[in-house]
């Protein structure tokens, strides 16, 4: 069994960041992604998608981004930049490794086992897969009829291969209405929405709104903070490309509350119309899957990781990536290195007491 000091499991913004760090540390690691490529994960997300950051704020630490820096990266200019940073800084990434479970021996080693790769023995192990695996399909999905093409957000694309007729979008968040926009020259769109969504300007002042929140230091107020916490209740998201609700009906886009429930071949809304869909798309959102982690105390009662700024009471066990792991910044690409870093610094401090 080959031995490591620490595993990295995803190759995305946040684990390419861990892997940096590491790398100028001299540890022995290496960083397992399923895709064929790194970035990937961003390539096969819906067309037109772009970050919410600008390339100023989307940057990897050591490497800014090219381009314009008040503009905003799509997703495939983000994934290549992603697969450049790995090669910069040589990172050990193997692809195509699909971990399926991660256990821990009588030493305390984490034992990481998977397809595309020889079991590991790691003294560490860096879960940089984030929170966003699983969409979250409701419950009465089952319920469509057969003939209904079902996908979440990021199975979109460009919709070219979806059936004729009305397309349903479940949830308004920024996913959501970027596709209803997106299919809308199309197709009929209907958009049913969910909870209040606070859509702030894109620019104040002639300033973005991101270097607000940056100079302010709103971005980075701690999670448990008031203002953090403050942050966290209205969760706001730029109101770029006009996508507040009333522009998209002005664009033809149907606007619904909450969709309740499936009846004879038709989704039915709270305020009681209902539509008959021949294609809908999940933008609820998404769930952790932590079931590959088999070790006790990582979740809480509700399924939710344990941890402080990243660090699981499991010892040598460490998350990076995860929404409002820190901070705001902690979900976005501009707060991952900062907390890439904290991981770090403890996970070196506690490597060096080992190995004294």
């Amino acid at each position: 069994m080959k031995r490591l000091d620490v595993v990295v499991i995803g190759a995305g913004q946040a684990g390419l960041a861990t892997g940096r760090l590491l790398a100028d540390a001299g540890l022995d690691f290496a960083i397992f992604d399923a895709g064929d490529r790194t970035g990937d994960s961003w390539r096969r997300r819906y067309e037109g998608l772009t970050l919410f950051t600008p390339r100023v704020y989307s940057g990897l630490g050591g490497m800014a981004m090219a381009g314009e820096p008040t503009g905003y990266p799509d997703k495939d200019e983000f994934a290549d930049y992603l697969e450049a940073y790995a090669a910069r800084f040589r990172l050990p990434v193997e692809h195509r490794a699909v971990v399926a479970s991660i256990t821990r021996d009588s030493g305390g080693r984490f034992i990481v086992s998977g397809s595309g790769f020889d079991t590991i023995a790691a003294d560490a192990v860096v879960m940089a897969t984030g929170a966003f695996r699983d969409p979250i399909v409701p419950s009465w999905a089952a319920a469509l009829p057969s003939e209904v093409a079902a996908m979440p957000a990021e199975e979109f694309g460009d919709g070219s291969h979806l059936p004729p007729g009305p397309l349903l979008v479940v949830g308004d968040g920024a996913s959501g209405r970027d596709i209803a926009v997106l299919a809308r020259p199309k197709r009929e769109v209907v958009l049913a929405t969910g909870r209040p969504r606070r859509l702030l300007p894109e620019r104040l002042l002639g300033k973005s709104l991101w270097w607000w929140l940056d100079v302010t230091g709103l971005v980075r107020a701690p999670t448990r903070s008031l203002r953090g916490r403050a942050m966290r209740r209205s969760d706001p998201f730029p109101n770029r490309g006009r996508r507040a609700l009333s522009d998209l009906a002005a664009e033809g886009i149907r606007i619904k509350p909450r969709a309740t429930g499936v009846a004879a071949g038709m989704v039915g809304f709270a305020d009681g119309s209902a539509v008959r869909p021949a294609a809908v798309v999940w933008a609820i959102g998404y769930k952790a899957d932590w079931s590959l982690i088999e070790v006790e105390n990582v979740l809480d009662g509700n399924c939710v990781v344990r941890h402080d700024d990243g660090i699981s009471p499991v010892e040598g066990l460490y998350f990076v990536g995860l929404p409002w792991q820190r901070n705001r910044a902690s979900g976005l690409v501009m707060g991952v290195s900062a907390d890439a870093a904290v991981i770090v610094d403890h996970l070196l401090r506690r490597h060096l007491a080992r190995h004294r």
